[in-house]
C-alpha cells in the first residue's frame, strides 16, 4: 500500500512539473517597437498567425513606438523572464545603446537585458534616385553630390536610425556631404523621395523595390555584401569600390534571463513559423526574402553589424539636432 501511494505521488509531482515547464503557458506578446506599418510590423503580423497556431495561445502584435525603437526595446527589456514576450526588431536595438554613449547619457536597456531568438530576414539597403535624375550610376552620383557642394539631401527613417547611420557610411568612404532629412519611419523616407522633396534615399528592399520595378525610383546600388535576388541588376557599393555595408535586418528577441529550456522552446517555435506555408506567403507578398538564422548564427551576424555600425556612429560624431 505503502509503495502505491508514493508512486501515485511522484506521478502527481511529475504531473505538476511538466505543466510549469510547459512553454508557452499563456498568451505571447509580441512587440513592434515603431508605429504599425515597415518591416517589423511586416513580419510580426504573420508571426503572431502562425505562432498562435503552432503554440495553442493567443499572439497579439502590440505597437510600442518611440526614442528610436527604444521604449519598445526597453518595455521587453524589463518583462518577466519566462519567453511569453517576443521583440522584433532591427539593428536600432543597438545604434540607441551607441548614441547615448556618444552624448554621455544612460542607455534606457543594456544588452544582457535582451536575448537574441533568431534572424528572420536581412534586406540590404538600397541607395535609390528618382527617374529623372541625371545619376544614372553610383559614381555619377558621387561627381553630381561633388557638383552641387552639398546642396542635395537625402532621406532617412530617423536621426541616428538603421538608414541613417549607412548612409553616413556611405558619404563618408566617398567624401560627400548632404543634407539630411530625418523622418518618422522607413514609410515617409520613401514618399520624401516619391514626391520629389529630396534628392535620394536609402531604405530596405521590400520598401523600395516595388517602386525600382515600377520604374519610380532608379537603384543605383545595394549596400549588402552581395547582389539581391530581386535587383541582380543593381551593383553593390563594394563592387563599385565604395566600402559600405547595411541592412535592414529584423530578428526576434525576448526578455534577458530567460531560462535556457525556454529559450529552446521558442527557438524550435520559431523555425517551425519560418517554414510555414502562411508565414512564407505574407513574406513572398511584401517582397522580403526571409533569411532564418538560428540563435548562434545570428548571433555571429549581429556581433559583425554592431561592430561595423557603431564604429560608424563614433566616426560620424555629435549632430546638433534642429528642434
Amino acid at each position: 500500500m505503502y509503495r502505491l501511494i508514493a508512486a501515485s505521488v511522484l506521478v502527481a509531482f511529475s504531473a505538476v512539473g511538466n505543466a510549469q515547464d510547459a512553454f508557452p503557458s499563456r498568451p505571447l506578446t509580441i512587440v513592434v517597437p515603431n508605429p504599425p506599418g515597415g518591416m517589423n510590423q511586416i513580419t510580426a503580423q504573420p508571426l503572431a498567425v502562425v505562432l498562435e497556431k503552432l503554440a495553442g495561445q493567443p499572439a497579439v502584435v502590440v505597437n510600442k513606438p518611440g526614442g528610436t525603437a527604444a521604449v519598445g526595446t526597453a518595455f521587453v527589456a524589463n518583462q518577466k523572464p519566462d519567453g511569453h514576450t517576443i521583440l522584433v526588431t532591427t539593428p536600432n536595438i543597438f545604434l540607441v545603446i551607441e548614441k547615448n554613449r556618444l552624448y554621455g547619457e544612460q542607455p534606457p536597456y543594456t544588452l544582457d537585458q535582451i536575448a537574441p531568438i533568431a534572424l528572420t530576414s536581412a534586406d540590404p539597403l538600397v541607395l535609390c534616385v528618382q527617374p529623372g535624375s541625371p545619376a544614372k550610376s553610383v559614381k555619377e552620383f558621387v561627381a553630381l553630390v561633388k557638383s552641387r557642394h552639398g546642396e542635395m539631401s537625402y532621406s532617412s527613417s530617423g536621426l541616428w536610425g538603421v538608414t541613417h547611420v549607412p548612409m553616413e557610411m556611405f558619404l563618408g568612404v566617398a567624401g560627400l556631404k548632404m543634407r539630411h532629412v530625418p523622418t518618422t519611419g522607413g514609410g515617409p523616407a520613401v514618399t520624401a523621395l516619391l514626391g520629389g522633396h529630396v534628392d535620394t534615399t536609402n531604405q530596405g528592399l521590400a520598401a523600395v523595390a516595388p517602386h525600382v520595378k515600377a520604374g519610380k525610383f532608379r537603384a543605383l546600388a545595394t549596400f549588402g555584401a552581395k547582389r539581391s535576388h530581386q535587383l541582380p541588376d543593381v551593383p553593390t557599393l563594394r563592387e563599385v569600390g565604395y566600402d559600405a555595408e547595411g541592412y535592414l535586418w529584423v530578428g526576434l528577441f525576448t526578455t534577458g534571463g530567460t531560462p535556457e529550456p525556454t529559450l529552446r522552446a521558442l527557438r524550435e517555435l520559431v523555425r517551425k513559423t519560418m517554414s510555414d506555408p502562411v508565414y512564407k506567403g505574407s513574406m513572398e507578398k511584401a517582397s522580403v526574402e526571409i533569411d532564418y538564422r538560428d540563435t548562434p548564427e545570428f548571433k555571429q551576424f549581429f556581433d559583425a553589424d554592431y561592430k561595423r555600425l557603431a564604429a560608424a556612429v563614433h566616426r560620424i560624431g555629435r549632430i546638433e539636432e534642429k528642434k
